[in-house]
């Protein structure tokens, strides 16, 4: 596997490559259909390039790893506010994730119902398209949106149409107090008449998560100066009783556990399948979960208010779905629930006329290879997809095939 250090490298590496190439940074976000190429790391393009506190604005090499970013910012009471999950728990891989795959994949975490997504704090990256070009779009402080929509493109692209070198953020400032309140044995409609009425409040939620379970609780996370923060909880706490036991938690620790487990779906980390659903919420809790359950007997966690559903499937029931209908392992049952999920994602009478979309987060190698991981495009969405692909990579060879 080549490791590229400098930008000039990179630009040659991919202008002189023959075949398809492999896009890695710290290796921990495999996410999509296996890529046959060779391995490419961009975790030598690691660093701080440039933090102006005061403006707000960090600039850092795409292989920077996570932690140092976050430990860089803390140390000046900032932080990465689109809170990017770690994937390793759930996809049981080590390695140092990247702010490049970070941005690749626009991870984003619990606080995007408040801030927003990862795409929305870019102001500007470097990358090199297919050709081994070395490209520049937007700039480095928070007035300057040149190119702006095509800095948003490159959020969630995942390696397919450049490979990022450079990337230049929004930051904020970590908040003074954090507390969660959360409500107690809300399951189905009463989880969600729960986090609709905390995110349609004037309280400001950062968070609004429905782990369900033996412990079945609404989770609702509240942040900023400690006498608004307890003022806001007791109103918010008072206008939720009617819907089971509210309890607070104002240690900062144990705030901040709770939310890194949500964050990283840590309830779901055992699943042999694990898919990550993004729908109108009413629409996942009146037509999806329903209509999943018909198929199979599966696990699942809400976030961003019921807007991210995470459906987990066992090793077991893969098996007995694949004797149910004709597979021959598990393998092939996970991937016949998977196609009934992006049908039903699909379906208008399911999705309430909302769209959405279904992608298989975590699953077998042999599943990966049989099912289009990520949701298939409308034809003229596909056919912009492809030009676009065709615009920046015109070899074809940026990790081919891993959203095809």
């Amino acid at each position: 596997m080549d490791v590229i250090e400098t930008e000039v490298a990179l630009a040659e590496r991919i202008r002189d490559a023959q075949g398809p190439i492999r896009v890695l940074g710290g290796g921990t976000r495999a996410i999509g259909r296996p890529v046959q190429g060779e391995a490419l790391s961009v975790a030598g393009l690691s660093g701080v390039v440039d933090y102006e506190t005061g403006a707000l604005t960090l600039v850092v090499k795409a292989g920077t790893p996570l932690d140092e970013i976050e430990q860089t910012l803390a140390a000046d009471g900032q932080r990465l506010a689109f809170e990017p999950m770690d994937h390793r728990g759930i996809l049981g891989v080590e390695g140092m994730p990247t702010i490049g795959g970070v941005v690749a994949g626009n991870v984003s975490g619990p606080r995007r119902i408040a801030v927003g997504a990862c795409r929305d704090f870019l102001l500007g990256v470097r990358f090199v398209d297919g050709a081994g070009r070395i490209l520049k779009n937007g700039g480095r402080v928070m007035k300057n949106v040149t190119g702006y929509d095509l800095v948003r493109l490159m959020a969630g692209s995942r390696g397919t149409l450049g490979v990022l070198s450079e990337i230049s953020l929004k930051v904020l400032p970590t908040p003074e107090t954090v507390a969660t309140l959360s409500v107690h044995g809300a399951e189905g409609g009463g989880a969600l008449d729960a986090m609709t009425r905390a995110i349609t409040s004037p309280f400001e939620v950062t968070g609004a998560a429905h782990v369900p379970g033996s412990a079945s609780a609404v989770h609702l996370r509240l942040e900023g100066f400690s006498g608004s923060v307890a003022y806001r909880v007791e109103q918010l706490k008072s206008r939720l009783s009617d819907l089971g036991e509210v309890t607070v938690e104002t240690a900062p620790d144990s705030s901040a556990e709770l939310w890194r487990k949500i964050r990283d779906v840590e309830p779901l980390q055992g699943a042999y399948a694990l898919w990550r659903v993004s729908m109108k919420p009413s629409a996942v809790y009146a037509g999806l979960l329903p209509a999943m359950s018909e198929r199979a007997q599966c696990d699942y966690l809400m976030d961003w208010a019921g807007g991210e559903c995470w459906i987990a499937l066992s090793e077991k029931e893969a098996a007995s779905l694949a004797k149910a209908h004709g597979g021959d392992d598990a393998a092939d049952g996970a991937a016949w629930l998977h196609r009934g999920l992006q049908e039903a994602v699909a379906d208008r009478q399911i999705n309430q006329g909302g769209g959405g979309h279904a992608t298989l987060i975590k699953g077998p190698e042999a599943l990966r290879g049989a099912v289009s991981v990520f949701q298939p495009e409308p034809a003229p969405v596909a056919a912009l997809t492809a030009g676009l692909r065709q615009k920046f990579d015109p070899k074809g060879i940026l990790n081919p095939g891993l959203m095809g």
